[in-house]
């Protein structure tokens, strides 16, 4: 199964006194990159949270979680000015009223609207007591979020089945295209060799014509190639069928299917074959702009 690593869940709930909204999102990324923005009060639980979601199987992408915690009911909560900072806050608005001359409005409503003024404490209670309250409301975000993630990782399972099921068909071309292309030679050579030989009166040698036709055979045959292609498409069902993240992997057995591809290129002798390549080569690449989404 694949995961997209680009999804968003959120949840809300209301738990013993809490009202905790979670948010997840997350895009693209090479690692797993996780920033976690929390209540300043719950600023504790913030690696908890980066570790719970990494041990929940988030192995790759660069993942936003948002957790805003409002308490109604405030028992025991003690709210103090940080007189210093305060101060420090009003000096300098009243320094920029001065220096460009701007309206006076500086109240107390304004300058409490920078929350950085106050300080929050909250009784020593349980930090696993607190943990259990959030988890609670981030699993339930946790559940939209993956089943966003495996929705879309499906799509572009299907996307990409759909481009290999194209590429073995243009292969199946290309590898009649080469018998044809030996027979082809065979008959050609032997054509020319004789009306130089009657052009000359000199009788032909039939080792020597197949002798020159299994050199080119040798130059053009993509059999190797075509079976190693093989092998990768067996090897990327064995991926998908191991339930582990596959963007790696899969990243890493499409550079081989584009080595082998340009081998195939590299040997082509008609325009035909030449054009299939191009377009074998034009399905890997819409294939690797998938794989950039998957976990």
């Amino acid at each position: 199964m694949f995961r997209s690593m680009t999804a968003f869940g959120r949840a809300r709930e209301t738990v013993n006194g809490k009202d905790i909204v979670a948010e997840i999102k997350s895009v693209n990324n090479r690692y797993y990159d996780c920033t976690v923005k929390i209540t300043k009060l719950y600023s504790f639980l913030e690696d908890k949270i980066k570790q719970y979601l990494q041990s929940k199987g988030i192995s790759r992408g660069k993942v936003e979680v948002y957790v805003s915690i409002d308490l109604l009911e405030q028992e025991g909560i003690e709210i103090n000015l940080d007189t210093a900072y305060a101060k420090s806050y009003i000096d300098a608005l009243c320094k920029l009223r001065d220096t460009f001359d701007l309206k006076d409005d500086i109240t107390t409503s304004r300058v409490a609207m920078n929350k950085d003024i106050f300080t929050i404490k909250k009784p020593d209670d349980d930090i696993e007591k607190d943990w259990a309250d959030i988890k609670v409301v981030l699993d339930k975000a946790l559940e939209t979020f993956f089943q966003r993630r495996e929705s879309e990782g499906e799509n572009l399972y299907k996307n990409i089945v759909e481009k290999i099921g194209n590429i073995k068909e243009y292969l199946k071309e290309i590898e009649k295209n080469s018998e044809s292309d030996i027979k082809g030679y065979a008959s050609k050579l032997e054509e020319r060799i004789l009306k130089f030989l009657n052009d000359n009166s000199v009788q032909i040698d039939e080792q020597r014509i197949l002798t020159e036709v299994a050199i080119f055979a040798d130059k053009v045959a993509i059999d190797e190639e075509l079976v190693r292609l093989g092998s990768h498409f067996d090897a990327f069902n064995e991926i998908v069928a191991s339930g582990e993240p596959a963007g790696r992997k899969l990243d890493f057995l499409l550079q081989e299917m584009n080595r082998e591809t340009n081998t195939i290129g590299s040997k082509a002798s008609n325009t035909s074959t030449a054009h299939l390549v191009v377009n074998i080569k034009n399905e890997l690449e819409k294939i690797r702009e998938q794989i950039q989404n998957i976990e």
